[in-house]
């Protein structure tokens, strides 16, 4: 029996083709990143471990800005700093043989054009901590030497590259305050992955560099680099017993490394984890078609399995040959997969290196549990896919499986089919109808739970589904194509299972591509309406990385040409009417107030501001019980109790925070509020002539941004296409295996029908005539598969924007037609170009070798 099986594996090679290549795809996919991931994970292991090599033990001040994304979001007064001293008392340690002073935070780069160099999250200066000979063995110099005085710094090379910037060039940098210009002196390498990653290094001398991105005479942190015979524990006890523990955090180099380690392993695991996802589709969809393939081939040998059955094999043989062709087929998939994954990886790397995005360099990982992983994942999905076709063919029995032609599908297992199907599909509707009229986390896990079972239900109820939805096109393509029309309508329907498996394939990719671009389009339009109807100001001023504004800015921004009205915004985190948990407050200037933000008032005005009152939204209000004149008891940063008077009451508006209070207000009671956004009124409304004011008043900062409201909603407009396109992306994939299954059981079903086709040649039917039917049945699949898909999606998009309305005020379901459209239209190309072949080959059949076929 195995060796028939095997032998039908060879026999069968070319109808098995799209069966492997649907294995290999997904197996590809799962391969790719899983190498791609343990590649770029152990390049930025290694580049980590070249970076901290001369650290023995870390000494860092607490709450120390490193320049990072988040490190800003310390509140002034938690930051501290090292003294000249401690450098001095931990260089004399016992066990030390170094200690050098480090200096760093946000620092930005221009280019010529004077537009920020690389990412502002990934943007860094630090203090450049020259040797005896003039050296800093962190950064060498590729060009030029490091920065001596004031006015000078270097640069990352790839910073360099990308600015167009050459050693004696005249180039702008800034930080958190003013921006100034400087001379290139030098240009270096580093393998810090914080630079290597795509982000750019400015190096100035350490007075500068105090000054600059601290304060005069202090350090972020110390490095100690320990003396032959002392491990880095004693040196650390060493340093611990001399600073102490308040306001600094030691570290040994190893456990910085592991730390950072466990920082590539979350964030290598977490693209790792979304790529996996998107390859389980790909392999989901594959499963269809394996279904399809042994199903069809069964139906195809039916004579062949009864003579087997007839000369003694039973029924578990039969079951088992038919799953050893599925392991050998499995297998072939899987071993090209992991070829394929390879490639993939490599590929991926190489793309990364010709963008010139800077990532850390290394060999190509393939890692055993990579080469396990695919293999058993290809075997056990084939295998298990083609459990139900196999257990079908042991069913047969002898005499009935003579006859030739594939056997109907009972009454009885089409009812039970259906049953099952509209119990699951219920069940799910039920819950994610349960979800949308919710709200909060208990909502949105009913609607996690509801969508898989409505998506298995409509799958199991798909052959049903068929008939009525495929029959209102009959018509239509009857009229439109004639007789060819008319036989592609009766073909898509003759077989209701199969048509279901086929069309299953686009309704997942469809399904979830829908859900997306409905949920997508429904967030921007609520942003979009968010921002239009919250601000009246023209221009917000803020840093391109979203940290924390200069309090000196303020006045800079009122002094410029043009500008009618100005505003801080403050934010600082109060514990309100006895909570436990902080709320967020903003500040803004009472005078201006008016003209700058937008607030439908339900009862108090905004003129309260001027007298020290404080403003509420709605929500705010019927939680707290509070109304015009009312208290409320705060506790500010520091622990000062407060009593803040309510003024007014305003329609909640998300681009507000549910408690507004004046600037004077804030700053008797916080002396350190956060600063991220300065609102501008113009005296003639926006206009470049007052952009450019605002930005000469700032100094030409590269990263500082000045945006119109309607630029902040293209922005956001940008991330959700991004968004999507990568999605679109991903699913990609699953798209071009659900074509090789409309392809696979086309090609079989020519193979099938070929009596048939020959029979219809011999009527008159041209050749033709042959194809265009071919390509008609092929569309109609595509497009039902697509048109349920879509409809589904809809409805999950729906039911996902009803879940999540709570969470962003005016969020309803926005359906973009012509993406919808234009879905249904690439799914009816999909099934003209998936028919290309088996059209083709079904037009060039014999006739008379086509009628004789038994």
């Amino acid at each position: 029996m195995y060796r028939t099986a095997l032998r039908n594996v060879l026999a069968h090679k070319g109808r098995l083709l799209m069966t492997v290549l649907a294995v290999l795809l997904g197996t590809a996919f799962v391969a790719g990143t899983l190498v791609f991931s343990d590649t770029m994970g152990q390049a930025m292991r290694n580049s980590y471990s070249t970076s901290f090599s001369d650290v023995s033990v870390l000494v860092s001040a607490s709450g120390a800005d490193d320049g990072g994304p988040t490190d800003g979001d310390a509140r002034p007064e938690e930051r501290t700093s090292l003294t000249p001293d401690t450098v001095q008392q931990l260089a004399a340690l016992p066990g030390t043989e170094r200690a050098r002073g480090v200096v760093s935070g946000f620092t930005g780069v221009a280019d010529k054009n004077g537009n920020l160099v690389g990412e502002a999250w990934s943007a860094r200066g630090a203090n450049f901590v020259p040797d005896a000979s003039g050296a800093d063995t962190r950064y060498p110099m590729a060009e030029g030497r490091g920065p001596r005085a004031e006015n000078e710094v270097a640069l990352n090379r790839q910073a360099a590259d990308k600015a167009g910037y050459h050693v004696g060039d005249t180039v702008r940098v800034a930080g958190n305050g003013a921006a100034r210009d400087a001379v290139l002196t030098g240009v270096f390498t580093t393998d810090d992955p914080k630079v290597t990653s795509g982000g750019t290094l400015v190096l100035m001398d350490t007075a500068t560099a105090q000054r600059e991105l601290l304060e005069p005479g202090r350090f972020s942190s110390v490095v100690l680099t320990a003396k032959a015979g002392t491990s880095e524990q004693a040196l650390l006890e060493q340093a611990r017993a001399k600073t102490g523990t308040d306001g600094v955090e030691l570290q040994t180099g190893q456990e910085l490394k592991d730390e950072q380690t466990k920082m590539v392993a979350a964030s290598v695991g977490t693209t790792k984890t979304m790529l996996l996802v998107f390859a389980g589709i790909s392999l989901f969809v594959g499963i269809f078609i394996i279904v399809n393939t042994f199903t069809m081939l069964i139906a195809q040998r039916l004579k062949e399995l009864a003579l087997l059955r007839a000369v003694g094999a039973s029924r578990g043989q039969v079951t088992k040959s038919v799953l050893v062709e599925a392991l050998a087929i499995g297998v072939i998939a899987s071993v090209g997969g992991l070829l394929a994954g390879i490639g993939i990886g490599a590929g991926l790397q190489s793309l990364l290196h010709a963008f010139d995005e800077g990532m850390p360099t290394g060999s190509l990982v393939v890692a055993p549990v990579t080469v396990v992983a695919t293999l058993v994942v290809g075997v056990v999905v084939t295998v298990l896919s083609a459990l139900l076709p196999a257990v079908r063919a042991s069913r047969i029995p002898p005499v009935a499986a003579m006859s030739s032609g594939e056997q109907p599908s009972t009454q009885r297992g089409l009812l039970i089919r259906n049953s099952i199907g509209v119990l699951v599909a219920g069940a799910g509707l039920g819950l994610i109808l349960a979800g949308a009229n919710g709200s909060g986390s208990g909502a949105q896990h009913l609607l996690e739970l509801g969508a898989p079972l409505t998506l298995i239900g409509v799958f199991v109820l798909l052959p049903l589904l068929s008939r009525p939805v495929i029959a209102l096109v009959g018509p239509v393509l009857a009229k439109l194509f004639g007789t060819p029309g008319k036989l592609a309508r009766l073909n898509a329907v003759r077989n209701p299972r199969r048509t279901a498996s086929t069309a299953a394939a686009l309704t997942i990719g469809l399904t979830l591509v829908t859900a997306l671009t409905v949920i997508g389009s429904s967030v921007t339009s609520a942003v979009t309406s968010m921002v239009a109807g919250s601000m009246k100001a023209d221009y917000v001023v803020g840093m391109a990385n979203g940290r924390e504004l200069s309090p000196d800015l303020t006045g800079l921004v009122a002094g410029a040409k043009g500008v009618k009205a100005v505003s801080r915004v403050d934010n600082v985190w109060w514990h309100l009417d006895g909570s436990d948990q902080a709320k967020a407050i903003e500040g803004y200037d009472a005078d201006a107030f008016d003209q700058l933000v937008n607030l439908t008032m339900a009862s108090g005005s905004t003129g309260a501001l001027k007298q020290g009152q404080v403003l509420v939204n709605d929500e705010f209000a019927a939680t707290h019980h509070l109304s015009v004149g009312s208290t409320l008891a705060a506790t500010a940063g520091k622990g000062e109790a407060v009593t803040l008077t309510v003024g007014g009451v305003f329609e909640r508006n998300d681009g507000v925070s549910p408690v507004v209070a004046p600037n004077q207000l804030i700053e008797r009671h916080d002396a350190h509020p956060l600063v991220q956004q300065i609102l501008v009124k113009g005296t003639d409304g926006p206009s470049a002539e007052l952009k450019q004011s605002i930005k000469d008043a700032t100094g030409r900062n590269p990263v500082m941004e000045v945006r119109t409201m309607k630029d902040m909603v293209d922005e956001f407009s940008r991330i959700i296409s991004t968004m999507l396109n990568l999605m679109y992306g991903l699913l990609g994939m699953a798209v071009i295996v659900a074509v090789l299954g409309v392809i696979n059981t086309l090609a079989m079903s020519v193979f099938e029908r070929k009596r048939e086709i020959g029979m219809l040649r011999a009527i008159g039917l041209e050749r033709r005539g042959i194809k265009r039917m071919i390509r008609l049945e092929s569309v109609v699949i595509s497009v039902f598969g697509a048109f349920v898909g879509v409809l589904l999606g809809c409805f999950l998009a729906w039911a996902a924007t009803r879940t999540l309305a709570s969470e962003l005020k005016g969020l309803t379901t926005v359906i973009p037609y012509g993406s919808v459209l234009l879905f249904l239209g690439l799914a009816a190309l999909v099934g003209m170009v998936a028919a290309l072949w088996p059209a083709r080959r079904a037009s060039r059949l014999d006739i008379l070798t086509s009628i004789k076929t038994d």
